[in-house]
């Protein structure tokens, strides 16, 4: 990542920094009218507004701390207060206590996140450290869409739902490291094979986007506890063959 290089005010990153701002309280307002699924997808509109005010500013050499700032801070709403209260009112509420509390949860852990990515950012590698908070609130969003395809029209109340906002407020947290796809480095032999699997991505997206969508957030959220348990793994035969070597 490229560090910021002053506080100046570039409009068009920060333009789009307040689109995904703007997509993530109109899903606030579909939520508390009993919109989900226009919640969900706005959730999803902000997310790619996320992604596109960060390549805007790359691409143009526009990064600034004000920049930094503003989309911590809206990132704080669409993928914070806005999955959390979409998450409460579609399945949440029958828990009471427990509900309001993993929805506070996952608010929190989501401010703790984005904290410690803005002062880690220098050290922390090409990976993130922690699961990003857009992706967890794509994983609620797309739960909410493909709960949607199978027949939930409303409300539901179902235990895996309580235990997943509490899952992702865990591993946002976490160490558990996740692949990042800011700084990948495409050499001209395998463009043509990228392009090629974007397209056939985007087929299987447009065919049922509530199970793909879903399909697709919930490989990348097991993908950094599957890494680390590998990681781990790794380490174990490592240290088991330098065991038996002679000495």
């Amino acid at each position: 990542m490229v560090p910021p290089t002053s506080s100046k005010f570039y409009p068009l990153p920060c333009l789009l920094t307040c689109c995904s701002l703007f997509s993530g309280f109109y899903s606030i307002v579909a939520a508390i009218n009993g919109n989900f699924y226009a919640a969900a997808i706005a959730i999803l509109v902000a997310a790619v507004f996320d992604g596109l005010d960060g390549r805007v500013a790359r691409m143009t050499g526009s990064t600034s701390t004000f920049g930094m700032e503003l989309d911590s801070l809206c990132d704080l709403v669409s993928f914070g207060v806005a999955p959390a209260i979409l998450a409460y009112l579609w399945a949440l509420t029958p828990y009471g206590r427990y509900g309001w509390l993993a929805a506070f949860l996952y608010v929190a852990t989501t401010a703790l996140r984005l904290a410690r990515f803005n002062t880690q950012t220098a050290t922390s590698g090409t990976d993130f450290v922690g699961l990003p908070c857009p992706a967890a609130a794509m994983m609620i969003a797309t739960t909410v869409m493909f709960g949607r395809f199978l027949g939930a029209t409303g409300t539901v109340k179902h235990l895996s739902i309580l235990l997943l906002v509490y899952v992702l407020s865990y591993l946002m947290v976490s160490n558990h490291r996740y692949l990042s796809f800011k700084h990948m480095h495409i050499t001209r032999a395998k463009a043509f094979q990228l392009m090629v699997f974007l397209l056939l991505l985007l087929i299987l997206l447009a065919t049922e986007p509530p199970i793909t969508l879903f399909v697709v957030a919930v490989s990348y959220i097991l993908s950094g506890p599957v890494l680390a348990l590998y990681a781990l793994v790794t380490r174990e035969r490592q240290k088991l063959a330098s065991d038996k070597k002679p000495s």
